[in-house]
């Protein structure tokens, strides 16, 4: 005889908008978010916490959602790569990767722009060393970082003067 599957219902804010699952209690957040919510931005890399292309934001603190069950999700507010853009656009410091040319293959991407919130928002005015280590949870295999601090710096900055023009 087959043992019956217990799944729960979470319920959460995702990028803005009520969510209500059946999921199972062992299930991961990637998987989630990737398989039952359609949200592919948030990529897994290694699925053991040490690449950072699954990072998420949990109540605006970076979290890898491979290490994460659904269940941890309950009540929280979440704000994936998909969420983070604005009405009128990009947000600065995706406006900042693509001006710096930060992205190469840009699998890393997501994860490495919601590590720059996560720093940005702790930390509105980093020094470069700080960028360095805020982001130092994200693995890019391609672009050598400096690109990537240069658009966070950048981004920074913007931020700033938005912040004075409002």
């Amino acid at each position: 005889m087959l043992a019956e599957k217990n799944t729960m219902t979470v319920e959460f804010n995702l990028n803005g908008r009520k969510i209500a699952l059946e999921v199972d209690p062992d299930r991961r957040a990637v998987d989630v978010l990737r398989e039952e919510l359609g949200l592919t931005g948030t990529k897994e890399g290694c699925g053991a916490g040490e690449c950072g292309a699954c990072t998420i934001l949990v109540e605006g603190v970076n979290r890898l959602s491979c290490l994460m069950l659904a269940a941890q999700l309950a009540g929280r507010e979440i704000t994936t790569i998909e969420g983070l853009s604005r009405e009128e656009g990009l947000h600065p410091i995706q406006e900042a990767f693509v001006k710096h040319g930060a992205v190469q293959c840009g699998f890393c991407t997501p994860g490495m722009i919601l590590g720059a919130a996560a720093l940005l928002r702790a930390n509105p005015v980093p020094t470069r060393d700080e960028i360095r280590r805020g982001i130092s949870g994200n693995l890019c295999r391609c672009t050598g970082y400096q690109k990537i601090v240069d658009a966070v710096a950048e981004a920074a900055s913007a931020l700033k003067e938005g912040e004075q023009s409002s």
